[in-house]
């Protein structure tokens, strides 16, 4: 899969290095992955869950989420953020209330 865009994920292991490691490894299984479809990501990431448009990965025991939009007939993985589980916590409260 061709991931756009590594940036957004070295911007945020620069703020929090500690994640740096498990972002790599998750850029280098997707990189090296052709996804057909949810169903083949689950194969993978057993963790990982789809909330249209969005798939998001666990990454890193849970610490974080990697928020992408997978366009599985053109092979590419856009990524939308990269968030603490935190963040993700926050950020999903207002996508389910339509304002994400």
């Amino acid at each position: 899969m061709h991931i756009i865009s590594l940036k957004m994920l070295r911007e945020f292991w620069q703020k929090h290095p500690e994640a740096e490691n498990a972002l790599r490894q998750w850029h280098t299984i997707v990189e090296h992955a052709e996804f057909r479809d949810f169903n083949h990501v689950r194969e993978f990431f057993n963790s990982a869950d789809y909330v249209p448009p969005y798939t998001i990965f666990d990454v890193g025991g849970n610490n974080y989420r990697v928020v992408v939009v997978v366009r599985y007939r053109f092979k590419k993985v856009y990524v939308q953020q990269v968030m603490t589980h935190r963040e993700y916590d926050d950020w999903n409260k207002l996508y389910r209330k339509g304002r994400g």
